[in-house]
C-alpha cells in the first residue's frame, strides 16, 4: 500500500499536465474570437436551422442531426448501464432521435484539451474550465430564448460569473456541489473535523499514522484547497480568496503541498480508482466528491464524509456548447432536456450533487424528501466554487499568480520537487 505512488506512477499525470500546459497558455491568452458575431440573415431551411456565424447563438432549432456528443464528468450522463434506476438518456434518444455519446473526462484540464481539439458538441464544465473556454473562443453564446426551462434554473446560478460574460450566457447550469472530506469510519471512530488529517502528519483514531494513507486531487486547482486551509490556520497570510493568491500566499500554499507530498499515497483524478484505493489499498482520508461517497456507502463500505471547519472548495457545472458544434440542433435539445426536473433530481441522487433546478428537490423518489438538504442545498454560500485563477486579484491589484503558474508548480509538487 505504501508503494501506491511509486516514482514511475507520477510520470503519467506529469506528462499529461505538461502536454496540457501549452494548450492552457493558448486558451488563457489573447486573440480569442469575438464572443458574438452578427447572425446571418439567410433564410433557414424548412426543417434544419441554418448554422449561425461562428460564436453567434443559434436563432431557431430545427430537426435534429441524429446524434450529440458530450464531454462529461464520470456519472453525469447515465443510461442505466450501471444501475437501471438511473437513466436520463434513453427517453431523450427516443423522443428526439438524437443518439447520445459520452467522453468521460477526469479533470477540468482534460475537458479544456478535448474542447480545444474539437469534434464535440457539449461539455459539462466546472468553473475552473468554463472561463478558459469562453476567453479561448471554444464555446458559443447560448440563446436562452431557445431553452424554455431556463426560468426554472436556481436564480443564484442564472447569471453566475463562470458562464456569464458581459450579460451573455455561454452555457446552461447543470449541477453543483462540494469537494468533501471522505474518510474511513474504522480509521476515524470520531469523525474528523479538519483538513489537517490530509495536510499534517498525525496519528489517526485507529492509532496509526496517516502517512501513506491519504490522497490529494491530481489537478492544479487543488492549490486552492491548500490555500483555503491556510486561510483558516494562518490568518497572518491575509488570504481572502483561495483562487486569488499573491506570490507570498501562493508560495505558502506550495510549501504546504510539498509537506503533504510526504503523506500522499496517490494523487487521484479517476473516481473509480479512488474508490478502489479506499476499498483495497488502505487509503482512509481524501478530498472527494459525494459521488464516490454515495457509491461506496451503497456497497456497504465503512465510508462517510464531512464539511471540515476550514470550509470546502466546490464546483458549479455548466453545460457549454462548442463554438463549432457539429450537431447544434441535437445539442440544444439536450440543453433543454438537461433541465428536466426528473433528470435533475435523479442525477442529484446518483452523484450526491445539488440540482440547478430547485423544483427537482420535491417529489423525486430516488432523491427523497431530504436529498437536496443532505447534498448541501443550504451550504451554497459556504463553498468556494472553482474558478480559473488570473493575475487580477479582484481588488484593483494585478499581483496574483495566474493559472499557468499553478499548473507548472503543481507538476513540480507531484514530482517531489
Amino acid at each position: 500500500m505504501n508503494n501506491l505512488r511509486k516514482p514511475q506512477q507520477v510520470i503519467t499525470p506529469i506528462i499529461a499536465l505538461i502536454s496540457l500546459l501549452s494548450i492552457l497558455l493558448t486558451a488563457c491568452g489573447g486573440g480569442a474570437a469575438p464572443a458574438t458575431q452578427a447572425v446571418s440573415e439567410a433564410t433557414a431551411a424548412p426543417t434544419v436551422a441554418q448554422p449561425p456565424a461562428e460564436g453567434a447563438p443559434l436563432q431557431s432549432i430545427g430537426e435534429g442531426e441524429g446524434e450529440v456528443s458530450i464531454v462529461a464528468w464520470a456519472g453525469y450522463i447515465e443510461r442505466g448501464e450501471t444501475d437501471p434506476a438511473y437513466d436520463w438518456v434513453t427517453e431523450f434518444e427516443k423522443a428526439t432521435n438524437c443518439k447520445v455519446s459520452v467522453k468521460v473526462a477526469a479533470t477540468s484540464d482534460e475537458m479544456v484539451a478535448l474542447m480545444n481539439e474539437g469534434g464535440f458538441d457539449l461539455v459539462t464544465a466546472s468553473g475552473d474550465a468554463s472561463n478558459r473556454l469562453i476567453s479561448g473562443g471554444r464555446v458559443q453564446e447560448i440563446n436562452i430564448a431557445l431553452i424554455p426551462s431556463w426560468s426554472t434554473v436556481d436564480p443564484r446560478l442564472q447569471n453566475a460569473p463562470w458562464h456569464t460574460v458581459d450579460g451573455k450566457h455561454y452555457g446552461v447550469p447543470y449541477q453543483w456541489g462540494p469537494n468533501v472530506l471522505m474518510y474511513n469510519t474504522n480509521a476515524f471512530p470520531t469523525p474528523p473535523d479538519s483538513w489537517s488529517v490530509v495536510f499534517e502528519e498525525q496519528t489517526l483514531g485507529d492509532g496509526k499514522s496517516n502517512k501513506g494513507r491519504v490522497q490529494a486531487y491530481d489537478g492544479p486547482i487543488y492549490v486552492a484547497d491548500a490555500a483555503l486551509y491556510l486561510k483558516a490556520t494562518r490568518p497572518e497570510l491575509g488570504i481572502q480568496d483561495p483562487y486569488a493568491l499573491n506570490r507570498d500566499q501562493f508560495n505558502a500554499a506550495l510549501d504546504l503541498l510539498r509537506q503533504q507530498r510526504q503523506l500522499v499515497a496517490r494523487y487521484w483524478h479517476d473516481a473509480f480508482i479512488q474508490m478502489d484505493d479506499f476499498k483495497n489499498e488502505g487509503v482512509v482520508a481524501s478530498s472527494s466528491w459525494p459521488f464516490q461517497v454515495n457509491l461506496l456507502q451503497a456497497e456497504g463500505q465503512p465510508i462517510a464524509s464531512v464539511f471540515p471547519k476550514e470550509g470546502v472548495t466546490g464546483w458549479a457545472d455548466t453545460t457549454m456548447m462548442h463554438v463549432n458544434a457539429p450537431h447544434p440542433n441535437c445539442a440544444y435539445k439536450w440543453l433543454e432536456h438537461s433541465l428536466n426536473p426528473k433528470l435533475q433530481g435523479d442525477l442529484a441522487a446518483w452523484f450526491g450533487s445539488v440540482p440547478a433546478v430547485p423544483a427537482a428537490c420535491e417529489g423525486n423518489e430516488l432523491l427523497g424528501p431530504e436529498g437536496c438538504k443532505t447534498n448541501g442545498l443550504e451550504n451554497f454560500e459556504k463553498i468556494a466554487f472553482w474558478k480559473t485563477p488570473t493575475s487580477d486579484c479582484g481588488n484593483g491589484s494585478m499581483d496574483c499568480v495566474p493559472y499557468h503558474e499553478w499548473v507548472t508548480n503543481y507538476i513540480a509538487v507531484i514530482g517531489g520537487r
